[in-house]
């Protein structure tokens, strides 16, 4: 089972006060082509595909960090886009992301000591082997796609399959159903076979793309 950090969760972010969105990390909130200016050019390219636009991490966590201390977790968070924009807009709620990929990973820590960000935290590993029990609410822009053929893939370091794609749908399917009532979720871009029947969707946005739900 992946280790996470628990110290953070009584620890407030250094140089944050409530609701304030740090001096360092203001500058590539303005635009996802200021944002983007974070990463080399080869994950640059990657950006309108694959990662999270800063006004659907906005959006998203909002009403995922509804309340202060909350834990967050994207579930295949490449890059760390997602993360990082959200816990600038929301800097007493803690984000996690989870990604397979180290590279990506090595990128997505960059970026964070880059923005001076304290509530934002990378897991290297498979979202399947996470102990969903750590963390309140979840965040999910279809990183499972990739695995169906003719999708466009961010790069040839990991197997793809239409079973890893089922697979991965199951196990996230049964993480999210043993969460209890009050449990949210984002996703955007997403199929819905990731989705149990006891969430339902309270609001949509982005022509229906983006989607928040609450489990009953």
């Amino acid at each position: 089972m992946a280790k996470v950090n628990t110290r953070s969760r009584t620890k407030k972010p250094p140089n944050m006060n409530h609701g304030e969105i740090s001096t360092a990390a203001k500058p590539w909130l303005g635009s996802d082509e200021n944002f983007n200016q974070l990463y080399p050019d080869s994950i640059k390219l990657l950006a309108k595909r694959h990662w999270t636009p800063i006004a659907v991490a906005e959006k998203a966590a909002s009403f995922l960090a509804a309340e202060n201390n909350t834990r967050i977790l994207d579930v295949g968070s490449g890059v760390g886009k997602f993360c990082l924009a959200a816990a600038c807009y929301k800097p007493t709620a803690f984000f996690y992301g989870v990604e397979q990929r180290n590279m990506l990973i090595a990128h997505a820590e960059s970026a964070r000591t880059e923005m001076q960000l304290g509530n934002v935290s990378f897991i290297h590993g498979n979202f399947t082997q996470l102990d969903f029990n750590y963390f309140d609410h979840f965040y999910f822009y279809n990183s499972f796609y990739e695995n169906l053929s003719g999708t466009d893939k961010i790069d040839d370091s990991i197997d793809y399959t239409r079973e890893l794609y089922n697979y991965y749908n199951r196990i996230l399917f049964k993480k999210l159903e043993e969460k209890p009532a009050g449990t949210r979720l984002v996703t955007y871009f997403s199929g819905e076979e990731e989705v149990p029947p006891s969430f339902h969707i309270v609001c949509t946005d982005m022509g229906n793309l983006l989607k928040f739900w609450i489990k009953i």
